[in-house]
């Protein structure tokens, strides 16, 4: 009885510790929750403003642009998609099972698009195509034609144009993922079906197709929310869709509301897309037996197969990438002065500022909100960690809506306080800064810091901090002297996949910069909408090369 009673009192001893821990504050928990709550807060201010209008012209807007809108998005949507799904799906089966002239060369190659924004190549396709270009300028020279009236060419800035160039740039996020589902697929169910009988359409059809869909679905549904992101494009070339109906409704027309409730209609429509993919995806698994799994065995192509390959790979590369480096380095090469610019030193050290700022401080954000979870081990924390990821999928326009309108409020009544209790004039301090374009630079990426940081402290056995808590270390120390060190290499693939993204946004910088205040992405949108591809291609240049740092650390992490 005694003995008993001993335990009993352990028992109430031990679950009134825990009941004291559970009411104590835990900082991490707290500051888990803060974070997850500004990442959150622009989406829950786009809801809220489209909700509440001052002015509501939802029935104007119903009745006369948004079907158009609409529409356009998702012709866009769906032929941006089903083109880089089949461009990027056929190279990542031509590369995976087959050797060709270059192939090895050819299978880094086609991630190099990824290094272009889609609105430069959207210069260089026109700069290369119109009229006064050299494919038309060598038509009317090679066949004596006088004028436009002498023969026909297809329109370059149309609707169509726009889905070519928005594939070119996009494809390679099909072509990753579909390469890595075919590289992870047993030889051994090739070889069945090739000794059944298959030829290689019936190989990819009935074999490699079903399998790799999860991944192509994937892929598309990447394509189709950068797509639905892109203003550079579609404003270039007059197509107007839902992002570039809310610079209209908005900067032209001064009615924030209204910008807002489009905002809100693309982020149900990225909502749906999410949640149809997800769907997809549902029924569909496919799992490799470890003993039976071999490798995949390219086969040899010979003679006009083998360079037809060679050709496939290639055309997506000359257009994706070659095509405007080339373009912008002839018009860069054409302008020396250009790159003594005050302007474009401007632009670069601005894109530097704001672009660390943000890569820094979203990818310790990120850290705090992972490690903070994981100490915490409560359910709100838990329930608000994938939530954080929706910020990748909000087209940065819709992120401007949410920010700009609720701390320009805010900025004027904190200017006015601080005039009427002390007499001076502080000015705007949010939004008449670069802070804005920072804080949204950091929601729309801080899916990528997120997921870097929750997949390396992933990998690391819990015996290390466990290990490191029993000797005495504080949840900051085991922090600094363990997690950090062996995560080292994914915090600064983390840092610069940001900072790379965060110098190619173009539509929540254009929204949220202070008067004057340019990035290289600005600058690139502002010379070539003023026809000044001279001017433009240095800064184009700049985003391009860092771009092609994330695309060779992309080939070296994907060896």
């Amino acid at each position: 009885m005694t003995e008993q009673i001993a335990q009993e009192m352990v028992e109430l001893t031990a679950r009134g510790a825990r009941a004291r821990t559970a009411l104590r504050p835990d900082p991490w928990s707290a500051g888990a929750a803060v974070i997850a709550a500004l990442v959150l807060m622009p989406i829950a201010a786009v809801i809220w403003i489209a909700l509440t209008p001052e002015e509501n012209v939802w029935p104007h807007l119903v009745a006369t642009t948004l079907p158009r809108y609409l529409g356009n998005t998702a012709v866009l949507m769906l032929g941006v998609a089903s083109l880089a799904a089949a461009v990027g799906a056929g190279a990542a089966w031509l590369v995976s099972m087959y050797r060709f002239p270059f192939s090895r060369w050819l299978e880094w190659l086609l991630l190099l698009p990824l290094a272009i924004p889609a609105y430069v190549g959207a210069y260089a396709l026109v700069d290369f195509l119109e009229y006064a270009g050299p494919v038309q300028t060598g038509l009317r020279s090679l066949f004596g034609w006088q004028g436009a009236r002498d023969y026909w060419f297809p329109e370059i800035r149309s609707r169509g144009a726009a889905v070519i160039v928005l594939a070119a740039a996009l494809y390679p996020y099909v072509y990753l993922l579909t390469r890595a589902a075919f590289r992870e697929q047993s030889g051994g169910a090739y070889e069945v079906a090739r000794a059944l009988g298959a030829g290689p359409v019936s190989l990819f059809r009935r074999v490699g197709l079903p399998l790799a869909r999860p991944a192509i679905a994937a892929g598309s549904a990447i394509v189709m929310m950068e797509t639905v992101n892109d203003f550079g494009v579609v404003e270039y070339f007059a197509v107007q869709t839902l992002t570039a109906g809310i610079f209209s409704v908005w900067l032209e027309s001064g009615n924030p509301g209204g910008a807002a409730q489009i905002a809100l209609v693309i982020l149900t429509l990225i909502l749906v897309l999410v949640v149809l993919e997800k769907i997809s995806r549902r029924n569909l698994r496919f799992h490799n037996l470890g003993r039976h799994h071999r490798p995949l065995v390219p086969v040899p192509l010979r003679g006009a197969a083998a360079w037809g390959g060679t050709l496939a790979c290639a055309l997506p590369v000359l257009l994706g990438f070659v095509l405007p480096v080339s373009v912008m380095a002839g018009h860069a090469l054409a302008n020396l002065d250009a790159w003594a610019d005050p302007g474009l030193v401007r632009a670069l050290v601005h894109t530097l500022t704001v672009g660390g700022l943000a890569a820094v401080g979203t990818v310790a954000a990120g850290l705090f909100l992972v490690y903070g979870v994981r100490l915490a081990g409560r359910s709100l924390p838990r329930l608000l960690l994938p939530a954080t990821t929706i910020g990748y999928a909000a087209p940065g326009a819709v992120l401007g809506v949410g920010l700009l309108i609720p701390m320009a409020a805010a900025d004027h009544a904190l200017a006015d306080l601080v005039q009427g209790v002390f007499g001076v004039e502080i000015g705007l301090l949010m939004t008449g800064s670069a802070f804005a374009i920072v804080y949204a630079y950091g929601v729309r990426f801080f899916a990528i810091a997120q997921g870097a940081a929750d997949s390396a402290m992933g990998r690391i056995a819990p015996s290390l901090p466990m290990a490191a808590r029993s000797l005495g270390r504080t949840a900051r120390g085991t922090l600094t002297a363990v997690y950090l060190p062996l995560i080292r290499a994914s915090v600064g693939t983390a840092l610069l996949l940001v900072f790379v993204d965060c110098v190619k946004e173009l539509p929540a910088t254009l929204l949220l910069r202070p008067f004057n205040y340019n990035t290289l992405a600005t600058r690139v949108y502002e010379k070539a909408s003023l026809e000044n591809l001279g001017d433009a291609a240095p800064a184009a240049l700049l985003v391009c090369a860092v771009g092609l740092v994330a695309v060779g650390l992309l080939a070296r992490t994907n060896r």
